[in-house]
């Protein structure tokens, strides 16, 4: 495609500049940057476009026009291109507003990637702005585009000292986790929590605090990520409006001290501001040459100061239980050190199993028991129906209908209890067996276990083949110390004894260790962690380790002399095996 210099290829090429920007809506901090590059594109193509009709352009400046905008279109359409392997248009990915979304596959792109279109756009960007400056011949109209160079320059140089502080805040970034939760979640379950007294009156009022303890496997998480996406949608045109959450998690001790969490908070309140607080970039300069982290204190000091500057925030704490922290520490946690004109800016919403000690925490603030509801499981049972509809099935209304039933009743507000009833009922042969499995199902903390023992007991009556994946792949994320990667572990389990490198022959697919262990592991699509189903998984595969992996030495492999020369097989093994050992000399 060429261009020449006609207002038409001009404003094709503007469409797709603004096109590719809508794209980075709602994204992770990480995109920032680039689409304010982006902009800054259509933004000197569009004073190119106005420029054109006043001009007589000799056939080198066309020349030189054209090959500067068809750079640019290429780039535009090679990051467009890019975009769509990260994002999709899921026929479930809608706001509480009802509006369909674009969602974010996998958030963690390449930095590399990023830079390299940075560069790309910031070198045409530059083309076209000396392109500008070489054509006007009025005085002023060169000054005028100096300026704007100018102008773009500092701009683009604010824009990297920003990002260079949010990433020396924390790199951890929760919107892959609430990408993933909100996208598993059954439309219109948990509007009950919503549409309650007690949040309405914690949405209304300022300064509240809402506590929502459920027993294990009651969807804390599900719903944690609907008021998160609930309250994105309400106030997503009011920048005077915090929101930040945190997703506590047992795995992710490493990335989850006190510390790590409030410098998390603070770079969620604050990565869409167009300039950061000068607290904040004080705090970046006294710590920056001397490579030290920031104090609690201080931290306090920086998120109290971005609060006080906002009309409300709202702070989300899922799992508060599974925060390894002291009871001073996790004190800390909650109050901030906050002064009371902070206070009366914040709403905080915690969920977490019933643990005594929360209750001092929160006494006296309003609070929501959390169980699966009736027809919250009702609707997630329906959503898995189709996978039961085999053709021998549809044959029987009754039996769907019972199938509805009994896993409605025995979940008793535990929606982990009703996916792995549904697991099981897949596993089953024929329509009768179905039925049989119906006449009894277990129910309580006793059903989790009994289900677990069931699922167990599938992987061992599978081919000789599958049960050994299953087994590795069971016990490799029950001892690695911290959360896996899919591909980590594809590769760890891709070793065999005494190999001097990675044979990628022996690398399983994915969804062969997902489908082998009975809906025991799944894997977080937007982040690319695979992980046991739940915290309860866990803590059963535990207890019961010496029963079902009798031979757990032989799951790990050993290198052949203690050499290797493949260094992405050193580098995953060495880690991996670093955390099992540790692992065991703990238990």
């Amino acid at each position: 495609m060429s261009f020449g210099y006609s207002v038409s290829d001009f404003i094709a090429v503007l469409r797709l500049a603004n096109d590719v920007r809508k794209r980075f809506v709602d994204a992770p901090g990480q995109f920032t940057a680039i689409s304010e590059d982006v902009k800054a594109l259509s933004n000197v193509i569009r004073d190119i476009d106005d420029v054109l009709p006043q001009r007589d352009l000799t056939s080198q400046q066309k020349t030189e026009l054209d090959e500067i905008a068809q750079a640019g279109h290429n780039i535009l359409k090679d990051l467009n291109q890019t975009l769509d392997k990260y994002q999709e248009i899921g026929p479930d990915a809608k706001s509480l507003s009802g509006k369909s979304r674009r969602v974010w596959k996998r958030l963690q792109w390449d930095q590399k990637e990023i830079d390299q279109y940075q560069n790309r756009i910031t070198l045409n960007v530059s083309a076209l702005e000396i392109w500008l400056i070489q054509c006007s011949n009025v005085s002023f109209e060169i000054k005028a585009s100096v300026d704007r160079l100018n102008k773009r320059q500092d701009n683009r140089e604010r824009r990297e000292e920003h990002q260079a502080i949010l990433n020396w805040l924390t790199p951890i970034d929760y919107a892959t986790q609430q990408g993933d939760f909100i996208n598993r979640r059954q439309e219109g379950t948990g509007q009950w929590l919503l549409d309650s007294d007690e949040f309405q009156e914690w949405l209304k009022q300022r300064g509240r605090r809402m506590f929502c303890p459920g027993i294990p496997g009651a969807g804390k998480t599900i719903l944690t990520s609907i008021v998160v996406d609930y309250l994105r949608s309400k106030y997503e045109s009011d920048a005077s409006v915090g929101i930040a959450y945190l997703y506590c998690n047992f795995r992710r001790q490493h990335e989850q001290k006190p510390g790590d969490l409030l410098a998390s908070l603070l770079k969620q309140l604050v990565q869409k501001k167009s300039s950061l607080p000068e607290d904040l970039k004080s705090l970046y300069q006294r710590h920056k040459d001397k490579k030290t982290r920031p104090s609690i204190n201080e931290l306090s000091g920086a998120l109290q100061s971005v609060v006080v500057g906002l009309s409300r925030t709202f702070i989300l704490i899922d799992a508060l239980d599974e925060c390894q922290a002291s009871y001073q520490e996790r004190d800390r946690l909650l109050s901030v050190g906050f002064t009371p004109q902070a206070e009366a800016h914040i709403n905080l919403f915690a969920t977490s199993r019933p643990v005594p000690e929360f209750n001092i925490h929160f006494e006296g603030c309003l609070s929501k028991d959390i169980r699966a509801r009736y027809n919250d499981v009702l609707s997630y049972v329906n959503g898995r129906m189709s996978n039961l509809r085999r053709p021998r099935i549809s044959k029987y209304p009754d039996l769907q209908d019972a199938i509805r039933r009994e896993v409605v009743k025995a979940a008793d507000g535990m929606f982990l209890l009703a996916k792995l009833h549904m697991d099981s009922l897949l596993s089953k042969s024929t329509p009768g067996d179905i039925e049989d499995a119906l006449k009894d199902l277990p129910r309580g903390a006793e059903g989790l276990n009994t289900m677990y023992e069931d699922a167990m007991e599938r992987i061992n009556n599978q081919t000789e083949g599958s049960q050994a994946l299953a087994n590795r792949v069971l016990y490799w994320i029950t001892h690695a110390k911290r959360a896996l990667a899919s591909v980590e572990l594809q590769h760890a389990l891709a070793v065999r004894d005494g190999a001097v490198g990675l044979n990628e022959k022996f690398v399983p697919e994915v969804e062969d260790m997902v489908s082998d262990c009975a809906g025991l592991v799944t894997v977080d699509e937007e982040s690319g962690i695979i992980r046991l189903v739940h915290h309860t998984t866990q803590e059963y595969l535990e207890r019961t380790q010496k029963r079902w992996f009798p031979d757990a030495e032989t799951l790990v492999p050993r290198r052949r002399n203690g050499h290797c020369h493949d260094l992405r097989y050193v580098s995953i093994l060495r880690r991996l095996r670093k955390w099992f050992l540790s692992y065991r000399r703990r238990v």
